[in-house]
């Protein structure tokens, strides 16, 4: 079975349709955080700025980055300072007293090249807050695409384009940085999706499901009949098997 090359796009609409909770559910790191007004706070993918926002509207200084110009361009119509970069080349040297990131992290391999950025943006002193998917994370989803893209004998392992840590691991990595670690803890949080698997799909697993041809569309039905017995209550709400990694990590105050 033929494949097409697909890397991760971002809609702004679609992802506010299907995937608004993400910036809700972020409320917990930002409270976690604790920005004081007049901090300067690197928010490391950024998306469409809604908690940026949040954070201006505090008295935050807030600079806002993302890999996708149209998160940026969305952002920027927030009247966010928001700026297109890669969270694995973060071009900043110690101009931030925190860097904040909500379900971002899994998206950036290697892992250590966003730390050490995050390390080199960081004032001596300065904090480390975020959280992604952790081990565990759409663990169902995750087997159902396998599943389906094994039966077209695709590799789908090497397609997968998350990186869902143990605490244990993320924390080695941010200690081996220079971190000190003062809180990591992975946390279960089912989500129920507002346009169902279909849309959870559609928004995030595009670089799984980039299949030639019509197959694609046949291939997600698969997965979604595959995921309705364990994801999909007699009412037909849809509840995805989210499981975050939450931590806040700090540098020493001197170099």
């Amino acid at each position: 079975m033929a494949r097409e090359q697909s890397a991760q796009r971002w809609d702004p609409e679609g992802y506010l349709r299907n995937a608004g909770f993400v910036a809700a559910l972020g409320e917990p790191v930002l409270a976690l955080l604790a920005p004081r007004r007049g901090e300067r706070v690197l928010d490391l993918g950024c998306g469409e700025g809604l908690l940026a926002a949040r954070m201006a509207a505090a008295g935050i200084d807030v600079v806002a980055v993302d890999a996708s110009a149209a998160m940026v361009e969305a952002a920027r119509r927030r009247g966010i300072a928001a700026e297109l970069m890669d969270a694995r080349e973060l071009s900043f040297d110690a101009e931030f007293d925190a860097v904040f990131s909500n379900a971002v992290l899994h998206w950036v391999r290697p892992p250590e090249a966003a730390i050490a950025g995050v390390r080199r943006a960081l004032k001596p002193g300065g904090r480390f807050v975020g959280e992604f998917g952790g081990h565990g994370n759409v663990a169902a989803i995750l087997v159902a695409l396998l599943a389906v893209l094994s039966r077209r004998a695709i590799n789908a392992a090497a397609h997968r384009p998350w990186y869902f840590p143990t605490a244990r691991e993320y924390r080695g990595r941010l200690e081996r940085a220079g971190f000190a670690v003062e809180y990591i803890e992975l946390i279960p949080r089912p989500v129920v999706l507002p346009t169902g698997i279909e849309g959870w799909l559609e928004t995030f697993a595009g670089p799984m499901l980039a299949l030639a041809g019509g197959e694609q569309k046949a291939a997600r039905a698969e997965v979604v009949e595959l995921l309705r017995p364990a994801l999909c209550d007699r009412d037909g709400n849809w509840t995805a098997d989210y499981v975050r990694l939450r931590f806040c990590a700090r540098l020493p105050e001197k170099r």
